[in-house]
């Protein structure tokens, strides 16, 4: 099919720095779509001009309408680089788009800090929640982050201070490539610096002495989470994240979450991923909604209810942890949502749900394991071995 819609990507030094196919592009337009700051930057051009709609949502049906027309969509930078081209593209298939890159905020930012881009993690926390950016930090990473405004540099400074990296070096970059670009310095305790509202955070991580950072996972400690002392414990979640497998974009159902520790875990190691926790009692969901906040997990979605009756309508599953609420009629809703190659992992610690997960293992094949976890314990003035409760785990793959 023809190709009918130009998405151009467009930079502060604005159209001058338009390959000559792009540039051409834009200045035959008919209709432009894009924000106030795009179109300043292509003041000379004579076309119909359109802002953003409201809700975004209705982008989609706003291009669809002036089809037919020379349509062009200005957006910054690289198109589908955290940008709209991905959700265009959702949408209107890619042979009817074409794309126009321009150098990407990142790549600015990059040979500015004198960073190699392959060697720095990029996030954005434009349009998302800033918690999202704590499983980033890291002893010694390097992040490049699109913020949202002037005030996110100082949100992330806070969260950075609180994960015990407050000694991290933070340098804001304002409209990078034009004519007001702009650069401020700091270090994360400290930061009190005003940023312009279109800027991208450079953050150079660095552990502050004697404090505690923790691992980005999996089996974080069981201290980290607020819970209520009924939690998957961190051995034996460390190997159910494992088994569970954890994928960039990955959607995992967390049946009986608890304070929801597996899912929150799932989040910081499934980029982009999504977690929904099912969990009947409302002070077990506002902890794992409390512990999502905290721990970078903001996306986690908290559904009442038990399962099979909760799982009705929830988005199909790469991945099922049954750590409560655990019945045949659970087992089977898994098994049958479960998208291929996906993977089901449940535990049991009492004897009646040992029963089920042997007799789903007969029935259905996958691997069965009996996991015992000591830990040294004060025993008057010397110290002893202290068993957990046994865990059976059951683990199937489709």
């Amino acid at each position: 099919m023809t190709a009918w819609l130009d998405i151009v990507g467009i930079g502060e030094d604005g159209m001058d720095a338009l390959t000559p196919a792009a540039r051409a592009v834009v200045e035959a337009a008919e209709v432009i779509i894009g924000g106030d700051r795009h179109h300043a930057l292509s003041p000379n051009v004579t076309a119909r001009r359109l802002s953003w709609p409201s809700p975004f949502d209705a982008m989609i049906d706003e291009i669809r309408a002036h089809r037919g027309q020379r349509l062009v969509i200005l957006v910054t930078g690289d198109p589908l680089w955290y940008s709209v081209g991905a959700r265009i593209l959702r949408a209107i298939p890619a042979d009817q788009v074409t794309f126009h890159p321009q150098i990407s905020a990142f790549q600015w930012a990059a040979c500015r800090m004198g960073w190699s881009l392959a060697d720095v993690e990029t996030l954005t926390v434009h349009g998302r929640p800033v918690e999202q950016a704590i499983p980033f930090f890291a002893p010694g990473v390097r992040l490049l982050m699109l913020t949202r405004d002037g005030g996110t540099p100082g949100e992330v400074a806070v969260l950075l201070t609180e994960a015990g990296l407050g000694d991290s070096r933070l340098t804001v970059l304002g409209a990078l490539g034009g004519p007001r670009e702009s650069r401020v310095d700091g270090v994360a305790k400290a930061w009190a610096a005003d940023s312009p509202d279109f800027n991208t955070l450079a953050v150079e991580c660095v552990v502050t002495p004697g404090a505690r950072v923790l691992p980005r996972g999996p089996g974080l400690p069981d201290d980290a989470f607020e819970h209520d002392g009924k939690m998957t414990k961190q051995e034996v979640r460390a190997l159910t994240l494992a088994r569970l497998a954890p994928r960039r974009g990955a959607v995992l159902w967390d049946v009986g979450c608890g304070c929801g520790s597996v899912a929150v875990e799932w989040l910081r190691l499934a980029r982009d991923g999504v977690a929904v926790g099912i969990e009947p009692l409302a002070g077990r969901r506002a902890m794992a909604a409390r512990n999502a906040q905290r721990l970078g997990a903001p996306r986690l979605q908290l559904i009442e209810g038990r399962a099979p009756e909760a799982l009705d309508g929830l988005p199909r599953p790469d991945a099922v942890f049954l750590g409560g609420g655990l019945s045949d009629a659970a087992i089977d809703a898994a098994v049958a949502a479960l998208t291929p190659a996906g993977r089901l992992v449940a535990n049991a610690v009492t004897l009646e749900s040992e029963a089920l997960l042997i007799a789903a293992h007969a029935r259905l094949g996958g691997t069965l394991t009996r996991l015992q976890v000591s830990r040294a314990e004060p025993v008057g003035p010397f110290r002893g071995w202290k068993p957990m409760m046994p865990v059976t785990q059951w683990v199937w793959a489709k």
